[in-house]
Formats: structure tokens, C-alpha cells, sequence
């Protein structure tokens, strides 16, 4: 059985201002649908990426800025960082201190060193924003998938 996951769903709590911030950065607007009641659905899609995020009001309850480090895959995390500095987005490169290739995902931010990897290591250098609501994006620079990820 094949799954792609198509949909993430980003709680919000102001719908245009986030909208604002995602087209900003490049994500393509699919949608922007306003039913009865109040309700509002909003679909962009990053570049390159066949997963779409989905926000407005009536489509979550969860917390506006709940969401902790969705990953997104770019190949340099230099012009990665420098594209969201020219957008006035605040962006952190970091590693991981011990040599590892986890620190992206290490809830412990204490093992994590500035920069990009040494070694520019496939997998090993990340960089991390937020939106305005809080909600945290990570960026993995993957410049060689692991076998069996192509």
C-alpha cells in the first residue's frame, strides 16, 4: 500500500499575517477558501515540495504556534539561511556538537554547535526558524540521500 503524506495542518492564530509570511518565503498559494461560519482554509505549498501545509480558522484546535520542527530538505544550507535572512527572517545554522547526525532532531539544544557541519556532511547541518505564531521549521541540508531514500 502506497501513503504519501500530502497535508500538514499549522495552527495559526492570524490567517492573513501567516499567510503573508509563508508566500514571503515562496510557498505557492493553492487555496484560500472562506465558507459560512467563519471558517477559512488556506493551502501553500513550499517550493519544490509535494506536501502542502493548511492553516486558517475552523480547521484546528490545536495551539497557534504548537508545532515543534517540521523538517524541510534543502541541499545548501548556506543560500538556505542567506534566502530567509533577505526575507528578514530570523534563521540559526547549527550541527551537532558531538559529531553526530542527530542534533535536528535532539530535543537537548545544548548539543548543538553554530554552523553548518565541518565536514558538510550529508544529513549533519541544519538551520531552524519560526513563523510568526511560533511554530518551528528546521532545515536538513541533504546533498546525498541514505540508500534506499532515492
Amino acid at each position: 500500500m502506497d501513503m504519501k503524506l500530502e497535508v500538514v495542518v499549522i495552527p495559526v492564530s492570524d490567517v492573513d499575517r501567516a499567510k503573508d509570511f509563508y508566500k514571503r518565503l515562496g510557498f505557492r498559494e493553492d487555496i484560500d477558501y472562506a465558507g459560512g461560519d467563519g471558517y477559512r482554509v488556506v493551502q501553500l505549498t513550499p517550493p519544490g515540495s509535494a506536501c502542502s501545509i493548511i492553516f486558517g480558522k475552523g480547521v484546528t484546535s490545536a495551539a497557534p504556534g504548537s508545532i515543534d520542527r517540521l523538517a524541510l530538505v534543502v541541499h545548501d544550507i548556506d543560500a538556505a539561511r542567506d534566502d530567509l535572512l533577505a526575507h528578514g527572517v530570523e534563521v540559526r545554522v547549527f550541527h551537532d556538537a558531538g559529531g553526530g547526525l542527530g542534533a535536528g532532531f535532539d530535543a537537548d539544544i545544548k548539543k548543538r554547535a553554530d554552523g553548518p557541519d565541518p565536514q558538510r556532511r550529508s544529513y549533519a547541518s541544519y538551520a531552524s526558524f519560526s513563523d510568526p505564531d511560533g511554530n518551528r521549521w528546521l532545515l536538513q541540508a541533504i546533498t546525498e540521500r541514505l540508500p534506499g531514500r532515492v
